[in-house]
């Protein structure tokens, strides 16, 4: 639900960054306030990923231009880990296994880094066990995978699920999606998408990157933002989503090599 007088939860201002002096991203500028859902679409290489990265605080990225404001704060300041317990929240792609780590001991460690970050009191291992159980049911997990180690022999959907899992117990204020549809079947796909409406709320936000317009059907954004050349190239609502699902994106290269409009997200 838009909201122009919510709090600005995330503010990207000329965003330019680069791997192995490789630049990737031209320029991103970025609004996002609490209570937002933004949907990012492009081309693979377009810098959709990097720019989730470089927000998580990627080592192998180096910001060479423009600021990134957390609440108020200086995100690019801080560390990855600060990053997390302030409640920055990173859903990877391809989400790691760590064998040898329980994964119920991985949520409750995380989950207790947020809570004192919060000035909550931790949770023991009895009470963690009553709250991990609750969420279960956000993403119908089976409790049995709380025994494995962390996505060890996970399949796509389940590894995809245990993320949305970790997002409902650390409770962010701005969760950054990379592509949670990638691999998802129909029924692991409803599942998902489901945890993500249910956990977003007007205190938070949600950026979800994807490519395909049929997680938005799931899940209705409030901006559809198309990412081409490491810059936001046009902004829209749903129907944008609609539109790309249509037309494709040949019109990108037309974009790309006219003169530079204003953004319409800079002139948010």
């Amino acid at each position: 639900m838009i909201r122009p007088d919510a709090p600005i939860l995330l503010e990207i201002t000329n965003l330019h960054a680069q791997i192995d002096d490789q630049p990737i991203l031209h320029g991103v500028n970025l609004t996002i306030r609490a209570g937002e859902i933004h949907a990012l679409m492009g081309r693979n290489g377009s810098g959709k990923s990097t720019l989730s990265k470089v927000l998580a605080g990627h080592p192998a990225y180096t910001v060479t231009e423009g600021s990134v404001r957390f609440e108020g704060e200086d995100l690019l300041a801080l560390s990855p880990e600060e990053r997390a317990r302030r409640g920055v929240f990173l859903g990877f792609q391809y989400p790691v296994e760590i064998p040898g780590v329980s994964n119920l001991e991985f949520l409750r460690v995380a989950t207790n880094a947020r809570r004192q970050q919060l000035g909550d009191d931790e949770l023991d291992t009895f009470s963690f066990e009553d709250l991990v159980r609750e969420r279960l049911g956000v993403v119908q997990m089976d409790p049995a995978f709380l025994d494995r180690s962390v996505n060890e022999g996970f399949s796509g959907g389940e590894k995809k699920r245990n993320e949305i899992l970790q997002m409902a117990l650390l409770n962010p204020r701005v969760a950054i999606l990379d592509e949670t549809d990638s691999g998802l079947d129909i029924d692991a796909l409803r599942i998902v998408a489901g945890g993500v409406c249910q956990l977003a709320g007007p205190n938070n936000a949600t950026l979800l990157i994807t490519h395909y317009q049929r997680l938005l059907e799931a899940i209705t954004p409030d901006f559809v933002h198309v990412m081409a050349a490491g810059r936001l190239l046009r902004t829209g609502g749903k129907e944008l989503a609609l539109e790309l699902e249509e037309r494709g994106y040949d019109w990108v290269d037309e974009e790309l090599a006219a003169p530079r409009p204003a953004s319409p997200v800079e002139a948010r």
